[in-house]
């Protein structure tokens, strides 16, 4: 194999109508495309215009026609309501198919969307997978958020139903799932048709007469056939934070994103059919659906969906018992899971009760990670454990080390090879190439392979705007890193105001709005710090107004409050530093990557522009008190 890697790089960049005309061969069409790649709009490039396809079908009705509807397709492991349930790939296409029936039965038509707002549960699946089987848009909100994050995307996608639950479980505390929503409708102008509703024992909620069905009323319908849609057609909606705090609604087709999932699934996890794939993320998030629901079932895997906290109190060995118990073979996971593992189990002593011999591939992804962390999990495995970068929009990944295709030697830290499809470039503020080892600013060079968004949801002018004017021809990823004399891309950090807590991307110009609310505010900065455990989590500063006199801990505590209350625990936000001004350049701007470098203990020089530099000084003995840098 060795050079098969360079290989389907070169290929994919120099001729990508022959390379994905080849793994369009994996998957099956209704019918076949007019041609690969339709370039005559840039940027709104075209995979596969003309061809017909069906995600639901190539995820569950062909492996059952392939005599494989005895596999298992879906393990549902809680461990928060002690339950471990297995559908075979028979009994999970029997249920989408009632459930897309009932979906069809409710007026739900080809191209509508469906939100689906539902903790770690095979309903959400089932949901998701039934959107796709009749040609609907799903739109899955992370179950976190609060219901002014709800209620916005409600707003933006007008879905004509919504498919949630009575409560979602974390660990030992019940989250109220109907109240929310409730809430949240509340709050919208546009009103959908109906509310279905995931009766959970552990918190049964009452119906709203004329508006809320039962997921079993839902059920009671005839199963119905997949209906073939257009290539071009989109499979999903996904919101991702924007920097101004309002969400980008990330819209994926459906050829394009089977043809590189599927490939994706063979040649950058090196998985076989039949295997146990297990990526320990959320479905509301990329992650959740390019790797727990769409790219195992379209190669035939089995899928884990796990509801509860994996790693961590109250059971740091919650990994090593499902890996063991289940057979996997290759795990998914972000970087912060090992850094919590680490933590409560320094020495590995809760690995060494679980045989975990079957598991051959860790890969990491979500946010950087740290050498110490990789280093760390690969001694603890005994196997490759592989750092790759990707983003929302993309869809799958960026940069990896492609181990279905070759092994090449793995560089700790956030470092990748560019996956085939994907021709990065780092560039200057001018748009030059950056010299090896220089950071810059990481861009993909147009076009972006299959599988990536096709556009933004009602928002073609931002869609440009955003991605694609700064570096013309190019792809802005808004992240930094460079590319070093062996061609390993580095990932060091995101280049605007999101932050990734955990895995999880949040914008702080979103927490700042929050902030700014509260009545004795006058203005404030959130910036996101390293934290040993998550990555980043947001730090927030605030003035107050004249004349409020008020404790530091009340403040905090409300600051707090009101964080967890309009954006969702999510955002781990738990520190507010009360200050009598912020720094700022003369011009108005808040130096918030100052702040950070303070924080996280990084040399910085103080900027020419800063209004008043003696802030910075009190900024740090504010940042000392608090305990930082906790590196």
């Amino acid at each position: 194999m060795s050079g098969e890697y360079e290989r389907a790089f070169h290929e994919a960049v120099s001729n990508p109508e022959k390379f994905w005309g080849a793994a369009a061969t994996k998957v099956r069409w209704y019918r076949h495309y007019d041609q690969v790649l339709t370039s005559d709009n840039p940027p709104f490039y075209r995979w596969f215009e003309g061809g017909m396809v069906n995600s639901c079908y190539n995820a569950l009705d062909y492996h059952v026609e392939q005599g494989l509807k005895d596999r298992i397709a879906l393990i549902y492991d809680s461990p928060v309501t002690k339950t471990v349930k297995k559908f075979t790939y028979g009994e999970l296409r029997d249920l989408v198919a009632r459930c897309a029936g009932g979906l069809q039965a409710l007026g739900v038509l080809k191209g509508d969307r469906v939100v689906i707002y539902m903790p770690m549960i095979p309903e959400a699946v089932i949901a998701m997978l039934a959107c796709a089987r009749i040609g609907a848009i799903h739109s899955v909100v992370f179950g976190g958020f609060a219901s002014r994050e709800l209620a916005t995307r409600i707003e933006d996608a007008k879905p004509s139903l919504i498919v949630s639950a009575s409560c979602g479980i974390e660990v030992n505390r019940i989250i109220p799932y109907k109240p929310l929503l409730d809430a949240a409708l509340a709050q919208c102008s546009h009103k959908p048709s109906k509310c279905i509703v995931v009766q959970r024992k552990e918190a049964p909620v009452d119906l709203v007469e004329g508006r809320d069905l039962s997921w079993e009323t839902l059920l009671e319908a005839e199963p119905v056939p997949c209906v073939p849609v257009n290539s071009t057609d989109p499979l999903y909606l996904l919101y991702t934070s924007g920097t101004t705090g309002k969400p980008k609604g990330v819209l994926r087709d459906n050829g394009g994103h089977l043809v590189a999932l599927t490939w994706s699934m063979e040649n950058i996890y090196g998985v076989r059919p039949g295997e146990v794939f297990w990526a320990a993320s959320d479905i509301g998030w990329v992650v959740g659906h390019s790797y727990i629901v769409y790219g195992p079932l379209f190669y035939g895997c089995t899928t884990i969906l796990y509801e509860g906290k994996s790693v961590g109190t109250p059971d740091p060995g919650a990994f090593w018992r499902v890996i063991a118990e289940h057979g996997v073979s290759v795990l998914f996971c972000a970087p912060t899971a090992f850094r919590a593992i680490r933590k409560e189990d320094p020495h590995g002593d809760y690995i060494k009760k679980y045989d975990l011999s079957g598991i051959r591939l860790l890969f990491l992804a979500g946010e950087r990670c740290d050498p110490d962390t990789l280093l760390w999990a690969r001694a603890q495995l005994g196997v490759p454990v592989i750092d790759h970068w990707w983003q929302t929009e993309t869809g799958w990944a960026i940069g990896a080390n492609c181990a279905g295709l070759e092994m090449l030697p793995v560089k700790p830290g956030s470092c990748t090879k560019p996956v085939p499809g994907y021709d990065i470039s780092v560039l200057d503020a001018a748009g030059r190439d950056a010299p090896a080892g220089e950071t810059g600013n990481v861009v993909v060079k147009m076009p972006l392979p299959p599988g990536c968004f096709t556009t933004l949801w009602n928002n073609d002018t931002d869609f440009v705007k955003t991605y694609f004017s700064a570096y013309p021809g190019y792809y802005l990823t808004s992240d930094a890193g460079f590319i070093d004399t062996d061609g390993y891309l580095w990932i060091m950090g995101r280049t605007d105001d999101i932050i990734n807590v955990a895995g999880h991307r949040l914008s702080t110009g979103a927490m700042e709005e929050v902030l700014a609310s509260h009545p004795d505010v006058a203005e404030c900065a959130v910036s996101g710090v390293h934290d040993p455990v998550k990555g980043e989590v947001p730090l927030g500063f605030v003035v107050l107004k004249a004349g409020v006199i008020t404790q530091q801990d009340q403040i905090e505590s409300e600051l707090i409050a009101m964080i967890r209350q309009k954006i969702g625990p999510i955002a781990s936000f738990k520190a507010a530093a009360v200050v009598k001004r912020l720094p700022k350049t003369r011009s108005g701007k808040i130096l918030r990557g100052t702040i950070k470098k303070i924080a996280d203990g990084v040399p910085y020089s103080v900027p020419a522009t800063i209004d008043d530099p003696v802030i910075l000084d009190e900024i740090t003995g504010i940042l000392r008190e608090m305990g930082y840098p906790k590196r």
